[in-house]
């Protein structure tokens, strides 16, 4: 297993040069930040996610979890590394100061999580659902429920989970059958399991708070019954100090692929009397509570595939350069293998789209905070839209690239890579989850067409286009970058002709729309990142001209900009074009699939 090193320099690039960050230091509350201390917060995190995290990931994924009569045990190291990691601030630092939080901006936050994420993914998960579990609370839950269990989520002490997966009901949530009966003082009594709950048990911290969708008996089928339920492993006093043992347990831990050192559980609720659970917000409006909780998750999982790819190109190269095989062409001198042209075409290919996808994480997470913080609703607005607009891109294009390029850092090893003890099989073992989290890739693609694209007629897509056609014709105006952005251009043009095809489908077709939906998505994702190469080509283009030698980091940044015109973008055509014209197999395979 090879060191880890936060890619500082290029996430200082993005906040200098592609986020406006005099914009996001004026926003009401972050006024105390300045781009010097993000830079100094982000190289601290570094520091931390390489020293502490890092050489856990894999002892963690060789020793995995231990399940015994109910009870999880983490990996050796984890438990003193979480105690590290909350003693530091790193599992609030985006949330509210007036819940006890630190007020970051969400981009820091989301920088922040992809170094962490990079380092040890299954420890870090935990405070990662923990931080879900105060979003939902803290839009959703009683003053009484927020004084009781915010300070200890937040501080760290106490974590939080999410319950929604029943055997008989995974993506169609609609159908739970979880059930939460009312009791004389107010509370609920829960009966019934989920599966797949990440965390759902473990050593930790001293107690576990889980929101659970559940229906009351008098509720309306279908997703409208549906409730959400705040369920404490242990019942908490109202002085805030722990009770007895709640009726919910562990009946047993899954055997995955891969992030073997994070627990997910088979939960049981009322096995005896009941679970006791206090219903947040109102009756049979549960799932609109935990979307918030979902929605947030689906960007940290997008960010998952940016973290392990990043993680495996790390590796990859290290071994490149040290892996001495064949001979240079015109000497005959032995070289390592970074000497031959196709492991550079493997490791350009996994470096121009980390880059990618880092940027549009970034760029996602600062309109998020405008959304939430700007004084002009206008930009609140606008900025909302494109926020919602690009989540189910980012989150299914990213981790869909995050198994092509893990994968990508097994073959840069050629036969060691498949050999666990390099460590390059873990990357993508811990990447193929990304895909299904969360909602798999189709779900996203469904919610990108048949809600953000119909729900306004395609006005925020057109916005969209507007701003990436801005910076195609900047870079063909520039005299050196002419190529970037004639094939952003060609990018956008397809993109554009998809979305006219596509609209009006799902009006007329919804099931044909659907059909290429996944498609669509990932041509969306492929033309986001060119376009966000394009605005870094141009930004290390300005600070070339002004330095007057281009440096290692800045030629690198043109270098990867043209190679993922030339080797990624250039499928943007094919994209469209499936878009275009590939329902019809689709609507045909019914009479010999189903």
């Amino acid at each position: 297993m090879s060191r880890y090193e936060a890619p500082l320099e290029d996430l200082n690039f993005i906040f200098e040069h592609l986020l406006d960050n005099e914009r996001l230091v004026a926003l009401p509350g972050f006024e105390d930040l300045s781009t010097e201390l993000i830079g100094a917060i982000l190289e601290e995190a570094g520091r931390f996610a390489s020293g502490v995290l890092a050489p856990l990931n894999a002892t963690g994924d060789r020793e995995g979890v231990r399940w015994s009569d109910g009870e999880v045990a983490t990996p050796e190291g984890f438990k003193e590394a979480y105690r590290q990691y909350v003693e530091s601030g790193w599992n609030n630092v985006a949330v509210e100061k007036e819940y006890g939080g630190q007020g970051l901006p969400y981009a820091v936050s989301m920088a922040i999580g992809e170094i962490m994420m990079a380092a040890n993914k299954s420890l870090v998960m935990c405070p990662g659902l923990t931080l879900g579990a105060i979003e939902s609370l803290c839009a959703a839950a009683s003053p009484e429920q927020k004084a009781l269990y915010l300070p200890n989520l937040v501080s760290g002490r106490w974590s939080g989970t999410m319950n929604l997966t029943e055997p008989d009901a995974g993506s169609d949530v609609g159908a739970l059958r979880c059930k939460a009966i009312e009791q004389a003082d107010g509370s609920y009594r829960l009966h019934g399991q989920k599966i797949f709950i990440s965390y759902g048990e473990h050593d930790l911290t001293e107690n576990i708070v889980h929101l659970v969708l559940a229906r009351t008996p008098d509720a309306p089928e279908g997703v409208k019954g549906i409730s959400l339920f705040l369920v404490p492993k242990f019942l908490v006093n109202p002085d805030g100090s722990l009770g007895a043992r709640n009726d919910v347990r562990c009946v047993s831990t899954e055997h995955k692929l891969g992030i073997h050192g994070s627990p997910t559980c088979v939960l049981a609720y009322g096995d005896r009397e009941g679970a006791t659970g206090y219903l947040v917000g109102e009756k049979n409006r549960g799932l609109q509570a935990m979307f918030v909780m979902m929605n947030m998750a689906r960007l940290i999982v997008g960010l998952e595939g940016v973290a392990l790819s990043e993680r495996a190109y790390q590796q990859a190269l290290d071994y490149a350069r040290e892996r001495i095989q064949g001979v240079d062409a015109l000497s005959g001198e032995p070289v390592a293998i970074v000497r031959h042209p196709d492991v550079r075409r493997m490791l350009l290919s996994m470096k121009s789209q980390i880059e990618a996808m880092r940027a549009l994480s970034l760029v996602i997470a600062q309109a998020q905070d405008l959304a939430q913080r700007h004084a002009d609703p206008e930009v609140r607005r606008c900025n909302q839209a494109f926020v919602e607009l690009l989540t189910p891109v980012f989150k299914a294009w990213a981790t869909e690239n995050g198994i092509r390029l893990t994968q990508l850092g097994v073959q840069s090893h050629g036969g060691m890579g498949f050999v666990e003890e390099t460590g390059a099989a873990q990357h993508l073992r811990d990447a193929v989850i990304g895909v299904i989290y969360e909602g798999t890739t189709g779900i996203q693609a469904a919610d990108l067409v048949g809600r953000k694209l119909a729900r306004d007629g395609g006005a925020a897509f057109a916005a969209l286009l507007r701003d990436m056609s801005d910076v195609a014709e900047e870079l063909q105006r520039h005299r050196d970058l002419g190529d970037i952005g004639s094939g952003l251009a060609g990018g956008i043009a397809s993109l554009r002709q998809a979305g006219e095809h596509i609209l009006p489908l799902y009006r007329d077709d919804a099931q044909a729309a659907l059909a290429v939906s996944v498609p669509f998505l990932m041509l969306a994702g492929t033309v986001a990142g060119a376009w966000q190469h394009g605005r870094g080509a141009l930004a290390a283009a300005r600070l070339i001209e002004a330095r007057g030698e281009p440096g290692a980091f800045l030629k690198g940044k043109l270098v990867s900009a043209r190679f993922y015109v030339a080797h990624v973008l250039v499928q943007a055509l094919a994209l469209a074009e499936t878009v275009r014209c590939g329902a019809a197999p689709v609507a045909e395979s019914a009479d010999f699939l189903c």
